[in-house]
């Protein structure tokens, strides 16, 4: 066997090393570290077990909190969509179509359910931590990794990626449009040119909004121009490119016609292709007055400091983005602080926004050694470790131990597990006997979602706003909002078993009837709550006069 050198000697090096550090110390562990960290960055798997690690806690306990209020949307959207043959665009809506189309073929394929409601996102959501990794010949190899791990494990990702709403889209789609850029100003290659135009295709396709990272992207272009004479970077020429004309113009071409295709409702509604520009004056009236959703301009920053911890670190280093010499990166650092002060401006504010902006600063947090003196590397690697850790640590809190808890900021308008006290026994008792389903229901309140979608296959369900009564007000089971009960108690006639229930948080409660007659098995040894007045008979028709 070949001996081993001294420890004094390996100490003796690495002293001398500008690297040394607290580790310098403790030798064998300094040199086990070490090579652990080697063996890491430079093996072939770490990448899948990134991957793994993302998919995990995206769809572990997947259905274990109820459909959000815009789940509820999106679903019942995508039921319109099975009754009409196409989804009918609505500029008001602020949302692009392509989404629905998707859940329209996920329920299609595996069921009307809430695992297949949020499937598509978070297939989307863990190929956003793949993509990131894909960034490695931009940024090198353990920035795109450690990049890709703190998205893997950021609260703000997994929570928002286990929803069934448009905003990974939007996430998946812009790092793509990036990728694309970086790519051709680095190879120039065709394979490139078509990840810039299929990813901006996919953000046009996603949400309204994607306005504000283009405009940012050519912002930050002319700011990062300026930023190379204070502080030179490295490499800036731009790669010769590979492609034609020809491919440019097919490229532009595929966009355009995906663009009509899921505007114009799969050309069934050619009006929807108007809400390209349509949607713009609702948009910024919306932004700009808040619509109930307004919030001060720091609440991205209060946010971010409360979660995502490397995210944060990334932010506080965009400050010192004229050290990075790479180009991406100053890029990436400069695009990044502009789309916070762009979405810190805008009042309409709602949690889920947030993920569409702060992918950047993963990277920079990947980074942070390269703006570090090499005398403080080790600590960059300790506090990395440790935000990683605490990371990971609020993720798996927020998502599988607060993930309805509505003193959480993130959990906004979720829907209460007080939803289920309704659904459970109507589900339960059609899945015995189908005949359930055409049971009559009563749901008088305000803004019921997501109870339309939940219980679309009933098919004699009326929902009634405002005034709106059901000429009959008996049914097998009605929900009713607080400042109608008296009204609607008062026609009853029949028994029921009724409690109160709350449907999500800034909502009037509601109380819930099930007829006794119907639902008596699932109240045993119990008494109806109410009984109605008897109905009063119908008059007797007057005899007729005896001749």
């Amino acid at each position: 066997m070949k001996p081993q050198p001294p420890v004094t000697r390996i100490r003796t090096a690495r002293a001398s090393s500008a690297e040394a550090g607290a580790l310098e110390d403790f030798p064998l562990l300094d040199d086990y570290v070490g090579t652990w960290k080697n063996a890491l960055a430079e093996s072939e798997w770490t990448p899948w077990l990134i991957v793994g690690l993302a998919a995990f806690l995206r769809f572990f306990l997947l259905e274990m909190k109820p459909p959000h209020f815009d789940e509820g949307i999106n679903g019942w959207f995508v039921d319109q969509m099975v009754r009409n043959g196409f989804y009918r665009y609505d500029p008001t809506n602020y949302h692009g179509p392509l989404h629905f189309y998707v859940l329209f073929l996920s329920q299609t394929l595996f069921g009307r359910n809430l695992w297949a409601l949020r499937l598509p996102v978070v297939l989307v959501s863990i190929s956003c931590v793949w993509l990131t990794l894909k960034f490695e010949p931009f940024v090198g190899r353990n920035v795109s990794r450690l990049a890709a791990l703190a998205m893997a494990v950021s609260p703000g990702f997994v929570f928002y990626g286990r929803y069934s709403i448009h905003e990974v889209w939007l996430v998946l789609f812009t790092m793509l449009f990036f990728l694309g850029l970086f790519g051709l100003w680095k190879f120039g290659t065709a394979n490139y040119l078509w990840c810039t135009g299929m990813g901006l295709t996919g953000m046009i396709l996603s949400k309204e909004t994607y306005i504000l990272h283009v405009g940012c992207a050519v912002i930050a272009v002319g700011v990062c121009w300026i930023s190379n004479y204070f502080n030179k970077l490295e490499d800036t020429r731009p790669a010769t490119q590979t492609w034609d004309y020809v491919d440019l113009a097919v490229v532009i071409g595929t966009g355009v016609v995906l663009i009509i295709f899921f505007y114009s409702g799969t050309f069934f509604n050619w009006n929807g292709v108007k809400g390209l520009y349509q949607a713009y004056l609702p948009w910024f009236k919306t932004g700009s007055e808040g619509h109930g959703h307004e919030k001060p301009w720091y609440y991205w920053l209060r946010l971010i400091a409360r979660y995502e911890w490397p995210v944060l670190g990334g932010l506080v280093l965009c400050l010192f983005s004229s050290r990075f010499k790479n180009v991406p990166l100053r890029y990436l650092a400069i695009y990044g602080a502009g789309t916070v002060i762009a979405y810190s401006i805008v009042k309409y504010k709602t949690p889920w926004c947030i993920i569409s902006f702060i992918w950047p600063f993963t990277l920079i947090f990947g980074a942070a050694a390269a703006v570090t003196p090499l005398i403080y590397k080790r600590v960059v690697y300790v506090v990395s470790a440790i935000l990683l850790t605490g990371s990971l640590g609020y993720c798996i809190w927020l998502n599988y131990f607060r993930c309805t808890t509505e003193t959480e900021p993130y959990v906004y308008v979720q829907t209460y597990n007080d939803v289920y006290k309704l659904t459970d026994p109507l589900l339960q008792l059609a899945h015995s006997d189908p005949r359930a389903y055409q049971l009559v229901g009563h749901i008088i309140r305000a803004s019921p979602y997501p109870l339309p979608w939940m219980l679309d296959d009933f098919g004699r369900v009326g929902y009634y706003e405002k005034d709106n009564l059901p000429a009959k007000m008996d049914g097998d089971f009605l929900l009713v909002q607080q400042d109608k009960i008296a009204t609607v108690e008062a026609k009853l006639h029949e028994s029921y078993y009724t409690f109160p229930m709350t449907i999500r948080p800034y909502q009037d409660p509601s109380k819930a009837y099930f007829n006794a007659k119907t639902f008596k098995s699932f109240f045993p040894g119990r008494w109806p709550d109410l009984t109605g007045a008897e109905p009063t008979p119908a008059p007797s028709p007057n005899p007729s006069p005896t001749k």
